[in-house]
């Protein structure tokens, strides 16, 4: 029987799990182990970031199918609008997938700082929409009309009056010709839920309050710039998991909306609901973060703006979404080889008995011989009790460190044996008990680089291997980095419990991919321990439904990653030759053979190397 890890909750259909691998649901169905070995075999070793357009343009797709249909099912008289926040993810190989996904939609970028804002004035097709989030300089603001006359279609949100007075200021400079549209951010009242609440609510970083509101429509008003104010925005957090707190915040900014429309903003014609459209991380039915459907949602957006237009007699405005995690998140996964088991795995050839050996190490052994289905607990909790005792004699030196050891193999021989005994029973204790004898995986990738959000917000990701999945998986898994930081860990979960299989690293290798990485957490990674990006890669599909790898980018070499943080490579290349040139114990063949040795592995990358011949299943 195949173990799926929760797939049927998070994969979205995305996988299919045959012959005990993980394979891509897309055209000719390449398994993720082959797409990886063919990657190892050209050299690359360490974590690998799996990059997959077609799941852009999936989500891309179903973005605008769900809308599109509300907006034919309520005969609603508005247009749908969406764009990604750059924010999500940067980095040029998803950035430039993402625009050649999307050709047939309106699609556009969000911008929240000046680099993001030439990223969008660079990539997006004239014409699609571009809005600009965050706080803003003059110089910000400048960019902004000259992407106008660029032939952009552009809208700058304002998030503060100050930030208004800068406008008409650079109006003026640019003598009134061109100009962006305006938005106005939304301080509400209502909230979002979970750890990203306090992007919504009076509390918020960002928006206008009723009063600032009032400021800046007198404002636009007496420069002439009222003819400008095209969208109201608003946000009320990422990875909203409930519907509830969206729709109380769509009443809320709809009546604002048409207030603003009735005293006189007669070019005021979008409402931009921001983010926050959730992804499904859980592995386990019971921890579903997930309460609504797209379905769902797109029908609430729709239809109670219409509702609210419809009790205010205005028209119907066009609707913006910004969403960036659900589009990014599933086309990425990242991939690393267990490099060793620290394993609690104990076993009888372990044993050190002597010659004579404690009374309760002995009746430690008889009860691992005895226990079985009936005295399995009442055995459990005997050896418990002895193990206690055993250690206090170790303490107090009454005996020493092959009693010990002992000690500890048999209490783990008899707690695994009473675990798979009373299965069905699936106690607290038990749990417990299992937490004792998990596995400790040691995996090739940095979690602080790829997997921010887990150790920084507690963002659980799913986690399988991608292979063996025929094979039942026994060992109770936690998973360790190769940071030298007890932080980057990702400890076994009796309630969402991962397990793995049981290997033998010197014969064969064994990978585990993190999957649902494409937002955000590349661009918050951070180089702890100078640990760099992962080798990434992009998988494109041919019309013949065959895979191919392209614009690879390999994980910085050692110098590279040094230079990033303002080391000189001259100075680093200059002391290290002359160290070695200069060392009285090297002679003259010596010092070439260690020069060598010291360019190569300056010319590699900080993640681990395996050391033992492999095979891929």
């Amino acid at each position: 029987m195949q173990n799926l890890y929760g797939i049927n909750i998070w994969g979205d259909n995305n996988f299919i799990i045959k012959d005990g691998k993980i394979n891509i649901n897309y055209k000719n169905r390449p398994s993720l182990i082959e797409i990886v070995k063919n990657i190892r075999e050209k050299g690359h070793r360490g974590p690998i970031l799996l990059r997959f357009p077609h799941l852009i343009k999936k989500q891309i797709d179903k973005l605008y199918f769900e809308f599109n249909r509300a907006i034919d099912e309520f005969e609603y008289n508005g247009e749908f609008n969406a764009l990604f926040p750059l924010k999500v993810n940067q980095f040029p190989n998803f950035v430039n997938s993402l625009i050649d996904v999307s050709k047939e939609y309106n699609y556009g970028l969000e911008a929240g700082s000046k680099a993001e804002l030439i990223i969008a004035m660079t990539h997006t097709p004239l014409g699609s929409p571009i809005t600009v989030n965050g706080f803003k300089d003059r110089e910000m603001i400048s960019l902004c009309f000259i992407a106008s006359y660029m032939g952009h279609n552009i809208t700058i949100t304002i998030e503060g009056l100050g930030e208004l007075k800068t406008i008409i200021e650079v109006d003026s400079e640019f003598n009134h010709h061109i100009k962006p549209k305006i938005g106005i951010r939304v301080r509400l009242h209502s909230s979002g839920v979970g750890i990203w609440a306090k992007s919504g609510g009076y509390g918020s970083k960002f928006g206008l309050t009723s009063t600032e509101i009032l400021e800046a429509y007198e404002l636009l008003k007496e420069s002439t710039l009222l003819d400008r104010l095209y969208m109201i925005h608003f946000h009320i957090g990422s990875q909203m998991n409930q519907i509830a707190p969206l729709k109380k915040a769509l009443r809320e900014v709809g009546n604002i909306y048409a207030d603003l429309k009735k005293r006189g903003a007669k070019e005021l014609n979008a409402i931009n609901i921001g983010g926050g459209l959730a992804v499904e991380y859980s592995q386990h039915i019971d921890s579903k973060e997930l309460n609504y459907s797209l379905k769902e949602f797109a029908n609430d957006v729709v239809f109670l703006i219409k509702e609210i237009a419809k009790n205010k007699n205005i028209d119907e405005p066009d609707i913006f979404t910004e969403s960036g995690r659900f589009i990014a998140s599933s086309h990425a996964i990242l991939i690393a080889p267990i490099l060793e088991l620290f394993s609690s795995e104990y076993h009888e050839k372990s044993l050190r008995f002597k010659d004579k050996n404690p009374p309760l190490i002995g009746e430690l052994y008889a009860l691992l011989k005895a226990i079985n289905r009936s005295n399995a607990r009442e055995y459990l909790h005997d050896a418990l009790d002895h193990m206690e005792s055993l250690l206090t004699l170790f303490d107090l030196g009454y005996i020493d460190l092959e009693d010990r050891s002992n000690t500890e193999i048999l209490v783990n021989l008899i707690i695994k044996k009473a675990i798979l005994l009373l299965k069905d029973e699936d106690t607290d204790e038990l749990k417990i008990l299992q937490d004792k004898i998990q596995e400790k995986y040691l995996i090739n990738f940095s979690a602080f680089q790829s997997l921010p959000d887990f150790w920084g917000l507690g963002q659980n990701f799913p986690i399988m291997p991608i292979d063996r999945l025929d094979s039942k998986p026994t060992n109770s898994a936690t998973l360790w980095d190769i940071t030298c930081d007890s932080d980057g860990e990702i400890t076994f979960n009796r309630d969402r419990p991962l397990y793995l299989h049981d290997i033998d690293i010197t014969k064969d290798e064994y990978f585990i991919a993190f999957f649902l990485t494409g937002a955000y957490q590349e661009v918050l990674g951070m180089k702890h321990n100078l640990f760099t990006h992962p080798t990434e890669v992009i998988v494109n599909f041919n019309e013949d439904g065959n895979y191919r790898l392209d614009n690879l980018i390999e994980a910085e070499n050692l110098i590279e990653l040094l230079e990033d943080i303002e080391y000189s490579r001259n100075i680093i290349d200059k002391r290290l030759k002359y160290m070695i040139e200069e060392s009285k114990l090297l002679n003259h063949s010596q010092k070439r053979d260690f020069l060598g040795k010291l360019y190569l592995y300056l010319s590699e990358n900080s993640y681990l190397k395996t050391i033992f011949n492999y095979k891929l299943y």
